[in-house]
């Protein structure tokens, strides 16, 4: 009867007369009927559209709306037309500047007056303030250390027209948190700034932030990735699909190996595909001894295949999947796949793997384009989206959609797409919801141990949308994206009620609205004609598309029946991201060869200024997220779509009405019905608006009732459905989730990072067409290049051109393998290897060009052309041995031949360009044994005489290696000018530590104060030193602890952190401050950490280790400690009555007064403390103690060193005294500032002494400028330059400089102020030889002679033992030409009970390279504190070495075999006392056999 019922009675019918008998249709208004459409999102200082509509006026109203009672936006309209429909301008002011003001909510009141009637409303919105669109564009996504990061940041506003912005603050963070470098007030122009900073050589790896603070405070951040790969030779990647079926046949398995360079690997490729058994279902084969007899065939099925690499370093091969059982349960649900390469030549031999997912799901159906709620009479359509497993559409196939409501069910054909359109007839529809299934095929079991196949259906659920006459509107939506510029037709169906409705013509009303506007609005007139109690038809309205309507243009259409009651739909139409500015960039060509010369071109709106990047392929496809495209543009939008009345965390939902409408019992011929029970899922009028993100201010019907919550008995349901529904799953035209399924992204690492090729800015100032041309040469890698461009015109706004390809091709390209070094008497095999990326032969020539310093001879017999086909590569090799020491160039060839030869039964292909390839490649040929080097500085015054000269017998010892002796002679007008021309290599040992960086960082600071106040400062050197204190800056910040302190090898290694390190950071930073960016936070924590390890009486307790145990000797480690912080603190700027300085003060006033007792080192801390402090009186005292301790030269110079040294006879020594010890260096350049820090200045009298220090201390320098260590080259440069400084004299003139030998005048050399930094050196003709320099002229020269020659390693009277071997030392086995181990024992046998820090410096043999793992492990010994890798070199950082023997081993392969071999050399040698060493020699386990091979 329910049934019946309902068809026969019919809930239409039955509505409009419950609704005429409680009078909610035809009741007369004395108010005219008004709606007001307010955005609940406004932004400040725009003029926002509000919309409002009066009719059915009988005399004048008066509408005002005003915000929050402020008068200035108070708006008023007075309407006198009987109907009225407008979208008026409303300007709202701005909030406050606070970034926690730049969002408020506010209060819209609303009032409509007619006569003496008012209606009153008031609903919240939210205000923001305009907020300027900021992107931030990197050149790269990924950086590797050492690397500049460039970036770009460009501002726009909300029609992406340029702002030119001043940022307050930009800065680089690091994934530590810390501020590496910031600018402050960075001005755009034409809305754009570009920026860069240099990467250290050690940066922390991880996530770094570009990070835009913007005027109103809020920030832009953008990241980008720090990473260091330790990468073998080559890598080997496995390709692999990532999911197949149970029902796939076959799998493709591809097995490639690449150089870290790019090309590809030649070799044996071996592959082995598995599919294990699953342990969790029964098939584990289960063992006792945990192996078993076949314990392979345990672990599941698997099938190999091997072959060799093509041309392109891969096999490929389709595997049968029959064998793996796909179909059967007890396997795990994927497949394994291992490749291995062994490379050709050496046996090397690497592993990648992947991995494929085994899926059961055949096929997924999807809803797309569906509304929420369905409209009776209306038809309900959308579509259904089918898929394979593989995410591919299927087409041509039956899907089945049935409706519950009806179980009609009706079959739909899928397209290309694998998209099927469905339409469902709704008329006589009146169930509270609709809801339908897709299926495409149904699931069915199979039996126990067999998969079964799983078709994924799709259901849809959309609830009734209520109207009380049964008038309803629907937008037709359009599938895909809408072109700009275009004009798109939309269909609306519409249905209106006859007995409500009696006009003959209806009246329209629509807005678009796009990122949170108004945009558009307007009327649609139609003349509509009544049927069997209906209106009912389609009609036509035109939506102009443009970038005003981007990315989401939405239509609300609505009309106003007589009876109040509002009709209205809304659909969504999806638009291109587009801009006005139309961008166009390409290339002259679509390829080219490497080092060409070609064309870029960009077309542009005249006069915008267009940002230019150009980067290899490679890059883009390691997160094409991170590129600028028009989505990342438009994804700056505040606002893209209002929905809801949300807008991030604000919720201004309207409140829900109070009144309810009284469930009543209503009697239509005797039966008795209850009200209508609404149903959650039911839509109405006010929900489409609300959708819209609209605030409505009415006096229309927009809602359906709110029923009171009283229960009422119901006698019977006659024409009324009664169910209760749950609130539907799913936002508004979202279809329902498909069972959820966890998507398996593949991973790939890529470890080839290129430069950036283009990076630059131009402007468009062409002319009528706005198109420039740009000369570009293409890079030498072979690769594609992508471009791409963005331009900005004041005029027109924004604009971005799609990606520009160029591919640089060459139809072959050669490649050499050498070894990057070998010693002299070494021969080895050079390798030519030419690669084709053609598909048809060639045929080419291969040469190396002859020279004098080699010798070569080919290993097979030359020919004089070879075949080259599609994927082939042809190496000819020579068997060459240098003849001279040094680097010699080697120049090989690969040409194409016109030839009429066939290359089998192949053609050959004339090429008309790329028809030749060379390469010239160097190799550094060394001398036998270790180098050594001596150095005579002096300091030549012509001031008392008129000529000042100094001779130097340059000599060699008995055991030199023949031919290894070279000698240069320098002349620079200033002391500091070796410094200057090599900051970047003072010292010559490496500098992986944090005393180290520091000790490379803090003499850039004293080079530029020193030029800085001697006005010698070029734009050069600044630039340099600027780079290496950033750098250096962001290398410290690796070593910082928790606590603020400092440490050797930072918080990662064991050690605490180190106090004095601390304090020399400390004043480092803060001197540094003038000139680069330091992070106020790393100088208050390093000042706090320092603070609280002092003690009550003022001094500091020692925490970590002072690493130089030399100054140990009577030195008081805590006054000698309280005084070098002292000091620090005082460079650092803090004022003498700051609680730390003052009481550290008092301690060393305390020390000061057992001043005799004090060790020499002490005295020149406190003498240097007590200057910087201004106490002269304690500074007189200590210099007065220190000039009793003075050692005196014969040439008057003075110097201190530690008491009870031994006398060296000179005679004894080869070259004279021996260069200082670093002690002693340290403590006379802490004299020498004390001397100079004298307040107001020096007297005439210090400065004579401090000349006389200057004197000795310049003897002491390394060929580059700097000293033999650490803290003597920091120290003793602070003092040189000051001195400098002090004594600096811009004369016209200078000195004249000859040099002379035992045949004549060599050269002459003129010294003045336009050249006084500029290193003039002269090779010296004769080893040995005697040569004389001398000044004549006014002022002072610095002349250095050095001298380098090669000895072979001995153990005489060293304070270390070394020795090292190989494992196995003898040719035993088939690897041990290949591959070996190095094996190191080090022991300390000096006066001391432990060394310093030690370096160990194991020199490779030619041809072989370290396995970097077998180093890394290394590190987890307790004394290795440190390892690094370089090119041919192994270093170990040891804390200490004492008599007890260390031993480490690590791993090499041969890179290039070399013959001949000749030992390398290890060296072992104290980190602060660098004389004190020991060599030892090792040899490869096969060089004697080879070498007996290549003498016979």
């Amino acid at each position: 009867m329910m049934g019946k019922g309902r068809i026969l009675g019919g809930p239409s019918a039955f509505l409009f007369l419950l609704l005429l008998l409680l009078g909610d249709i035809s009741a007369p208004s004395t108010m005219p009927h008004h709606l007001v459409l307010v955005p609940f999102v406004l932004q400040a200082e725009t003029s926002e559209k509000i919309c409002v509509h009066v009719r059915h006026l009988n005399e004048s109203v008066t509408v005002s709306i005003t915000l929050e009672n402020l008068a200035e936006t108070r708006t008023s309209h007075v309407v006198s037309k009987t109907n009225l429909f407008q979208c008026i301008p409303f300007r709202v002011p701005r909030l406050s500047n606070s970034p926690d003001a730049s969002e408020a909510t506010l209060t819209v009141e609303v009032e409509v007056k007619v006569g003496l009637l008012i209606a009153h409303e008031q609903k919240q919105v939210l205000v923001r303030n305009p907020e300027s669109l900021v992107f931030v564009q990197t050149d790269k996504p990924i950086y590797k250390p050492g690397q500049e990061v460039r970036f770009r940041i460009m501002s726009v506003d909300k029609d992406f027209r340029p702002l030119n912005e001043t940022f307050p603050l930009v800065y680089i963070q690091d994934p530590k948190r810390n501020r590496l470098l910031q600018w402050t007030n960075v001005e755009q122009t034409m809305g754009l700034v570009q920026l860069s900073f240099p990467l250290s050589s050690e940066p922390p790896q991880g996530t770094y932030k570009v990070v835009v603070q913007k005027a109103s405070g809020n920030k832009v951040e953008r990241l980008f990735e720090v990473k260091e790969y330790v990468l073998p030779k080559f890598e080997v990647l496995v390709k692999a699909p990532k999911e197949i079926t149970f029902v796939a046949e076959e799998l493709e398995v591809t097995v490639c190996g690449l150089y870290t360079y790019g090309k590809p690997v030649a070799g044996q490729v071996k592959a082995r595909v598995c599919r294990k058994y699953n342990e969790h279902r029964g098939w584990r084969v289960y063992s006792s001894s945990g192996g078993g007899c076949h314990r392979e065939a345990s672990e599941g099925i698997c099938e190999e295949f091997s072959g060799e690499a093509n041309g392109h370093g891969c096999l490929s091969q389709v595997v049968k999947t029959n064998i793996f059982h796909l179909k059967r349960e007890g396997y795990e649900m994927n497949l394994k796949v291992e490749g291995k390469i062994t490379e050709e030549g050496t046996g090397v031999e690497l592993t990648g793997t992947a991995s494929t997912m085994i899926i059961t799901t055949l096929s997924t159906i999807t809803f797309e384009n569906v509304d929420s709620y369905y409209k009776s009479g209306i038809p309900f359509t959308g579509q259904v989206k089918l898929l394979d497993a593989a995410k591919v559409p299927i087409a041509n196939e039956t899907i089945q959609i049935r409706v519950h409501l009806t179980g009609t069910s009706t079959n739909y054909v899928t397209d290309d797409q694998g998209r099927a359109h469905f339409s469902i007839d709704t008329d006589n529809f009146t169930a509270p919801e609709l809801r339908i299934q897709a299926t495409y095929k149904s699931n069915s079991a199979c039996e126990q141990g067999w998969i079964s196949p799983q078709h994924q259906s799709a259901s849809h659920s959309a609830g009734r949308f209520y109207s009380p006459s049964q008038s309803y509107l629907h937008i037709e939506r359009v599938p895909g994206t809408l072109s700009c510029g275009q004009t798109q037709t939309l269909r609306v169906h519409y249905i209106l009620n006859s007995a409500v409705v009696k006009e003959q013509e209806m009246v329209f009303y629509y807005l678009v609205m796009a990122k949170g506007v108004i945009v558009r609005s307007g009327t649609h007139v139609l003349p509509v004609e009544h049927r069997e109690g209906t209106a009912k038809g389609v009609f036509s309205l035109d939506l102009s598309v443009d970038m005003d309507t981007a990315p989401l243009a939405r239509l609300l259409l609505y009309t106003i029946l007589p009876s109040r009651e509002l009709v209205a739909h809304s659909a969504d139409f999806t638009v291109e991201n587009c801009f006005t500015n139309k961008v166009n960039l390409w290339f002259s060509d679509a390829e080219g060869l490497p080092t060409s010369k070609t064309h870029l071109h960009l077309a542009a709106s005249k006069g915008s200024l267009c940002a230019v990047h150009a980067v290899d392929k490679s890059v883009f496809l390691l997160k094409p997220e991170a590129e600028m495209s028009p989505k990342t543009v438009y994804d700056l939008l505040p606002v893209k779509d209002l929905r809801g009345y949300v807008y991030r965390h604000h919720y201004l939902l309207d409140p829900y009405p109070d009144r309810c409408t009284v469930r009543k019992n209503i009697v239509v011929e005797g039966i008795s019905y209850r009200y209508e029970s609404f149903q959650r899922s039911e839509g109405d009028a006010y929900d489409i608006l609300k959708d819209f993100g609209l605030k409505v201010f009415t006096s229309t019907k927009i809602q359906k009732p709110n029923l009171c919550r009283e229960e009422i008995p119901v006698y019977a349901t006659a024409g009324l459905q009664v169910q209760t529904l749950g609130r539907r799953l799913g936002a508004p035209g979202i279809p329902a989730r498909e069972a959820a399924r966890t998507e398996r992204q593949q991973e790939t690492v890529r470890s080839y990072f290129p430069e950036t090729w283009l990076w630059n800015t131009w402007i468009v100032n062409g002319e009528s067409q706005g198109e420039i041309d740009i000369p570009v040469t293409i890079p030498d890698t072979i690769t594609e290049w992508k471009a791409g461009a963005f331009c900005l015109s004041p005029d027109v706004g924004f604009g971005l051109a799609q990606t520009a390809s160029l591919r640089a091709f060459q139809p072959f390209f050669l490649d050499m393998t050498m070894p990057y070094s070998v010693v002299r008497g070494e021969a080895f095999t050079l390798k030519a290897t030419v690669f084709t990326y053609m598909q048809r032969c060639v045929r080419v020539s291969i040469s190396l060009a002859p020279s004098a310093e080699f010798v070569a001879s080919p290993v097979e017999k030359e020919e004089e052309s070879y075949c080259l086909c599609a994927n082939e590569r042809k190496t000819v090799s020579w068997t060459v041995t240098p003849k001279s020491l040094g680097e010699i160039n080697f120049t090989a060839s690969a040409e194409a031949l016109n030839s009429e030869q066939l290359c089998g039964n192949e053609i050959v292909e004339t090429l008309h360009k790329g028809q030749k390839d060379t390469v010239i490649k160097s190799l550094l040929v060394k001398p036998e044994g270790v180098e050594r080097d001596v150095v005579f500085n002096n300091l030549l015054c012509a001031v008392e005489k008129p000529k000042s000269s100094q001779p130097v017998s340059l000599k060699l010892p008995g055991n030199v290696v023949e031919g290894s002796a070279r000698a240069s002679f320098c002349v620079l007008g200033d002391i500091l000018g070796s410094a200057i021309e090599n900051l970047h290599q003072l010292l010559q040992m490496p500098y992986g530590c944090g005393e180290q960086n520091m000790a490379l960082f803090a003499p850039n600071i004293y080079i530029l104060e020193y030029l800085n106040k001697t006005e010698q400062l070029t734009e050069e050197v600044k630039s340099k030193a600027l780079g290496y204190l950033v750098a250096g800056y962001q290398r410290q910040l690796n070593y910082k602890h928790s606590d603020g302190s400092y440490s050797t090898f930072g918080q990662d290694n064991r050690s605490p952190g180190n106090t004095w390190l601390t304090a020399f950071t400390l004043k480092s930073f803060s001197r540094a401050r003038p000139y680069i960016f330091v992070e106020e936070k790393h100088v208050q924590d390093a000042q706090a950490y320092l603070a609280a390890r002092q003690r009550e009486n003022g001094c500091f307790r020692s925490i970590g280790t002072l690493w130089n145990n030399a100054l140990k000797g009577g030195v008081d480690d805590e006054i000698s400690l309280s005084a070098y912080i002292t000091a620090a603190l005082l460079e650092s700027h803090l004022p003498l009555d700051h609680p730390t300085v003052r009481n550290a003060l008092f301690c060393l006033e305390t020390a000061a007064a057992q001043a005799k007792e004090i060790h020499v080192y002490s005295l020149a801390l406190l003498a240097y403390s007590f200057a910087l402090a201004g106490k002269e009186e304690q500074r007189q005292k200590m210099l007065q103690l220190l000039h009793e301790e003075a050692v005196q030269e014969e040439d008057g110079s003075l110097h201190w060193q530690r008491p009870g040294k031994k006398e060296v006879d000179k005679h004894l020594s080869f070259f004279g005294p021996p260069r200082a010890p670093s002690a002693e260096v340290e403590m006379t350049a802490y004299v020498l500032l004390s001397y100079l820090t004298k307040q107001p200045a020096p007297s005439h009298q210090e400065l004579g002494t401090a000349t006389r220090v200057v004197k000795w201390l310049s003897r002491q320098q390394n060929p580059t400028g700097g000293f033999s260590s650490t803290q003597d080259t920091v120290v003793a440069l602070q003092a040189l330059s000051l001195y400098g400084a002090l004594t600096y004299s811009k004369s016209s003139t200078g000195p004249e400089v000859t040099l002379s030998s035992t045949g004549g005048v060599l050269r002459q050399f003129h010294v003045d102020s336009t050249n006084r930094l500029l290193l003039q050196c002269q090779a010296l003709p004769r080893v040995p030889g005697d040569y004389v320099s001398t000044a004549t002229g006014e002022g002072c020269v610095h002349v250095q002679t050095t001298l380098k020659y090669n000895v072979q390693p001995h153990q005489e009277e060293a304070p270390f033992m070394l020795e090292v071997h190989t494992v196995p030392e003898t040719c035993a086995g088939p690897k041990a030409h290949k591959t070996f181990d190095v094996a190191i024992n080090v022991s300390y046998t000096g006066n001391r009970l432990a060394s310093n820090m030690a370096i160990v410096d194991v020199k490779m043999l030619s041809g072989f390279v370290p396995v970097k793992p077998s180093v890394k492990q290394l590190e987890s010994h307790n004394l290795v504190q440190r390892t690094e890798v370089s090119t041919s070199h192994v270093l170990l950082y040891l804390e200490k070495v004492t008599n007890m023997t260390q031993s480490y081993t690590f791993t090499v392969e041969q890179d290039v075999p070399v013959q001949n071999l000749k030992p390398a050399v290890a060296r072992v040698y104290d980190y602060y006392e660098t004389d004190d060493g020991a060599d030892a020699e090792y040899s490869a386990p096969c060089s004697t056999a080879e070498t007996k091979q290549g003498n016979a």
